[in-house]
């Protein structure tokens, strides 16, 4: 029932996609790179520049749905406690959609490789909105 949900919204945000403007798509490119070099130089606090700095900050993971910035923030740090164990990201975009003047919809891959075991990989989905002029994650499903 859940993937037929998944289904769904990601199919009404495809109907409903408009064109995003090259300025905007470069902003949200670049605010991921920034998000790149910043995991891949152990700063997990930089990385979260961006990320929406509230408590209605949404993140889909293995555990489930979590709420806010701080968790978010906690998780990451929990789970990658050294720049060793955080990796090397990549990613690779797939699509990037506009909904509306000032949300845009991300699909792609990530990709961590390691020195010293198995690189893993996965898929994830972003919803952006542009606040005060910054286009930040609001939700961001990983898997």
């Amino acid at each position: 029932m859940k993937n037929v949900i998944l289904i769904l919204c990601i199919l009404s945000f495809t109907l409903n996609a408009q064109t995003i403007s090259e300025s905007d798509r470069s902003q949200i490119l670049r605010a991921l790179e920034n998000q790149r070099a910043a995991w891949n130089d152990g700063d997990i606090e930089k990385f979260m520049d961006g990320y929406w700095k509230s408590d209605s900050l949404r993140f889909i993971g293995k555990r489930g749905v979590q709420y806010g910035w701080k968790e978010t923030l906690e998780n990451y740090k929990k789970g990658y406690p050294t720049k060793e164990a955080m990796g090397k990201l990549s990613f690779e975009v797939i699509s990037l959609e506009g909904i509306g003047n000032e949300t845009a919809f991300m699909i792609g891959k990530w990709k961590l490789d390691y020195n010293d075991k198995p690189s893993v990989e996965g898929h994830f989905s972003l919803l952006y909105k542009k606040i005060n002029g910054k286009w930040l994650i609001i939700a961001d499903h990983s898997s």
